[in-house]
């Protein structure tokens, strides 16, 4: 679906029902796993998975990197569901596509989204391989009227104008630079505010220049519409970005950005999440 905006809320239970229909599991946790962080999902236990082109209504990703498949089953004993490969944008998708899965879970019961995603270092303490938890986001679409909350509201899925200055769970992060700690992680992990610009081209070094005058850390082109229909939900949100490349901002320069680059430092760095990630869930 790339041009009409608005699904049911028909659509989303119909969806959501076929899903409670097809698995034993009742999930708190949900997952929506970025460029190459799809293995999160294979670390669970009791796996049930099901194709996205499986799932009635539910759209398909075409991005290198992501699979395109619902993982439901165990993590540390907690039972969550894992989106391997979300839904861009850039991809064509209207915003209300891009987030739908976010009510379906809703409807499934989820009272948490776990959000990560691979993102440039636009802070200079930053370090390729950094982790950076997200503690606010600058929402670039929704500045030019791209928002998933925009035409009729659905009451049943939340409340006309949400609250957004606490889209980021507080208490989560303190668990998670508390587990990093623990884990001996805490050396590169960092904390900031993520930018979303629609892509699929990346930022120019002017654009980058002004995203830092803004007081963005990392930009991506993902995350934030999932994270704004979760709140308008009510759900609590934690967020990871990896940092896999820090942005051009010289002219003089030979660095260029690409895809491949993404997916190397997360092969890097994928255990190291992947450990944050699942003893954390083990604390929610």
């Amino acid at each position: 679906r790339t041009t009409t905006t608005d699904y049911s809320y028909e659509e989303y239970k119909e969806t959501a029902d076929w899903l409670l229909a097809n698995t034993d599991t009742s999930p708190k946790v949900a997952i929506i796993c970025g460029s190459g962080l799809g293995g999160l999902a294979d670390l669970l236990d009791k796996k049930k998975v099901f194709p996205y082109d499986k799932i009635p209504h539910f759209p398909h990703s075409t991005v290198q990197g992501h699979k395109g498949q619902l993982v439901f089953g165990e993590l540390n004993g907690k039972q969550c569901v894992c989106m391997q490969g979300r839904f861009h944008f850039y991809e064509g998708y209207n915003i209300a596509t891009v987030t739908y899965p976010v009510r379906v879970f809703f409807l499934l019961g989820i009272e948490t989204l776990i959000v990560t995603n691979a993102a440039g270092g636009l802070n200079p303490r930053f370090n390729v391989g950094d982790i950076m938890l997200i503690k606010d986001h600058i929402n670039m679409p929704g500045f030019a009227g791209q928002n998933p909350l925009c035409g009729r509201n659905e009451e049943r899925f939340g409340v006309r104008f949400p609250c957004m200055s606490d889209a980021y769970d507080r208490d989560f992060a303190r668990m998670a630079r508390e587990t990093a700690q623990d884990l001996g992680c805490d050396s590169f992990l960092q904390e900031g505010v993520y930018c979303m610009l629609a892509g699929p081209s990346y930022e120019t070094i002017a654009e980058c220049r002004v995203l830092q005058m803004l007081g963005a850390d990392a930009v991506g082109m993902s995350t934030v519409p999932e994270v704004v229909v979760a709140r308008h939900c009510g759900m609590r949100v934690f967020g990871l970005s990896l940092i896999t490349n820090k942005v051009v901002t010289e002219y003089n320069s030979t660095e260029r950005a690409n895809h491949e680059e993404v997916l190397e430092t997360t092969r890097m760095r994928t255990e190291d999440l992947q450990k944050l990630v699942s003893n954390l869930v083990q604390k929610m």
